[in-house]
């Protein structure tokens, strides 16, 4: 049996360009909150608007932001 998961990467690509969040909202024009969401994955549905935003500022693609993982699980 097949999972299939999104994973946010959205900390990691930040991490590595040694954005802070206050900057990155800045840069973006978005709310705190909504960089918060996709930060830590708790967002329950895509924003093109947001990842065109996220893209533009950090001078990535979206799958530097957000990502598809198909994982197995034993079936038992």
């Amino acid at each position: 049996m097949e999972s299939h998961n999104i994973k946010f990467r959205l900390k990691e690509t930040m991490e590595k360009q040694n954005m802070s969040k206050n900057r990155l909202c800045r840069l973006t024009g978005l709310r705190f909150e909504t960089i918060q969401g996709y930060y830590h994955g708790t967002i329950s549905r895509v924003d093109l608007y947001v990842l065109s935003q996220l893209c533009k500022a950090l001078a990535c693609n979206v799958e530097d932001i957000i990502i598809y993982q198909q994982t197995e699980i034993s079936s038992k």
